[in-house]
């Protein structure tokens, strides 16, 4: 028993933190192994899976870039075409204001033409009227003014040279007092 307490006597004078020397020793080969094994085989992979990994997203930020500098040229193409668009309808929307002034005016002075004929050839047809009326008048006056002086007289004028005489020198003596008058 003797034994036993100098055991316990030993065990109590040994550290807590600091192993015992069998273990240690099997600790530390047992750390070195890890170490090598995780430095020879581990570390390595690791290290290339962080290298693509870092290459993938500098590559991914080098294509980002350049999508964006494509980006803004395409912006740009596009404002300069849309600039331009904006421009030529500009262009044609004047054209076409000047075409449909234009095509007014050609038709105002087209309908001024045909006005100006439609009161010419009105024009004439009242004169051919008029001078129409004033022939159908003259013999209806004529033919009447015979009848009538034909009564008074009391014989028949129906000579019909010296009734035309008679009556035209009527007529003109009447229009020239009508004339006269105005």
């Amino acid at each position: 028993m003797t034994q036993q307490l100098v055991q316990l006597a030993a065990e109590e004078q040994q550290n807590p933190l600091i192993p015992p020397g069998p273990e240690l020793v099997i600790g530390l080969v047992t750390f070195a192994i890890v170490f090598f094994f995780l430095g020879k085989k581990l570390l390595p992979n690791i290290n290339k899976v962080l290298e693509e990994r870092r290459a993938a997203i500098e590559g991914g930020i080098e294509e980002a870039e350049a999508m964006k500098v494509e980006a803004q040229s395409v912006l740009e193409q596009y404002k300069a075409q849309l600039a331009e668009a904006r421009h030529e309808a500009a262009r044609l929307r004047q054209e076409a204001q000047e075409q449909g002034a234009s095509l007014i005016a050609e038709m105002r002075a087209e309908g001024q033409r045909q006005r100006e004929e439609i009161v010419a050839a009105g024009h004439a047809q009242i004169d051919a009227d008029r001078k129409a009326a004033a022939s159908a008048l003259r013999q209806d006056v004529g033919k009447l003014a015979t009848e009538l002086a034909g009564k008074l007289v009391g014989e028949s004028l129906e000579d019909h040279a010296r009734q035309s005489r008679v009556i035209d020198r009527f007529l003109d003596e009447l229009e020239e007092k009508a004339e006269a008058a105005r």
